[in-house]
């Protein structure tokens, strides 16, 4: 098996000169990198892949952290996980999955014994404490999911503003004036969790914008949750029509709910969810829904992490548009 130095010898330079072309650390003229180049298909020379991570100072990892928490879907986080990882093989990378809430210090431990390339945070909260962190690592990060205050930091999530808004928009287009959000759990919310605020944010935004009367409430998605929830949503709100659901976990129940009170879906009472489209197409009513675009999201954020690394552009925030498909769950209001 040919060694660096075999090739070398072939090409008439040294040892370091061949690393160098290798790894890409120093300009290398172009008729000798040819040179290399040609010793190196020639002999059919394949760098250890130790040793081209040490040449390179890269251990080709992405460090992917996403806690796991008892209020969160987790068949839907693993989309995310499974786009990461996927994506991450595309770009000749491995990813280290980092599932414990360890909060900043965990992010400076795996930084800090330079395991991994670069790092992408998930879970991301309003004011979140890993985030100045984050900007003072020698490695780049990626956030799924946008902070307040993202200023030099990279972001991809979709755009949960705009998805609340287009909801209530869809649902006030068939002439429903009195609407009423379903949200995740409490424990969301009181971690100011990103996608929940920015949801709520653009929920409010549209009933205030379109004149409509609303309510939302925090829904534990298990059946008596999720009746307690609609419960004190009409109770609050007595006329309401229809109901714009951001609880994956909670909209089986929820047509199980209406349909027992006797409401039929969509006849009396309009549904959008905002979820992954197999779920909202396995249920019972085939749901009008807004897509959480999983696999779309981890993939940009694995190609953001690699442009970083390769110095390609700086931070940056992207937010997906909503796209929402109307289904067998909302009609017009009559009367």
């Amino acid at each position: 098996m040919a060694t660096i130095a075999d090739v070398a010898r072939a090409a008439g330079v040294s040892p370091s000169t061949v690393s160098y072309v290798l790894s890409g650390r120093r300009p290398i003229s172009p008729a000798t990198r040819a040179r290399v180049e040609r010793s190196i298909a020639a002999m059919g020379y394949r760098p250890h892949a130790g040793a081209r991570a040490l040449a390179s100072r890269r251990s080709n990892v992405l460090a992917l952290v996403a806690p796991l928490r008892t209020d969160i879907n987790v068949p839907v986080i693993m989309r995310f996980v499974t786009s990461v990882v996927t994506t991450a093989r595309s770009y000749d990378h491995d990813v280290l999955l980092l599932t414990k809430d360890e909060g900043a210090d965990g992010l400076t431990r795996v930084a800090g014994g330079a395991m991994v390339d670069a790092l992408i945070v998930m879970d991301i909260e309003a004011d979140d404490a890993r985030v100045p962190v984050l900007r003072g690592l020698r490695q780049p990060a990626v956030l799924i999911g946008l902070p307040d205050r993202p200023a030099g930091i990279s972001c991809v999530d979709l755009d949960f503003a705009a998805t609340g808004y287009t909801a209530v928009q869809h649902l006030a287009e068939h002439g429903h004036r009195a609407v009423a959000l379903v949200g995740p759990p409490a424990g969301v919310y009181q971690r100011g969790t990103s996608y929940a605020t920015r949801l709520r944010a653009g929920f409010d935004d549209a009933v205030a914008h379109l004149g409509l009367r609303r309510a939302a409430r925090p829904c534990d998605p298990t059946f008596d949750g999720v009746a307690a929830c609609i419960r004190q949503l009409e109770a609050e709100l007595p006329e309401t029509t229809a109901f714009v659901v951001h609880n994956e976990l909670a909209l089986a129940p929820v047509l199980e709910i209406l349909r027992a009170s006797g409401r039929r879906v969509p006849e009396d009472t309009s549904v959008v969810a905002i979820c992954p489209e197999d779920v909202a197409l396995g249920l019972p009513v085939r749901l009008t829904s807004i897509d959480i675009p999983a696999h779309d999201v981890g993939a940009l954020a694995v190609e953001m992490a690699i442009h970083l690394l390769e110095r390609r552009h700086g931070a940056q925030t992207r937010l997906l548009a909503p796209a929402l498909t109307e289904r067998d769950s909302c009609a017009d209001r009559i009367g």
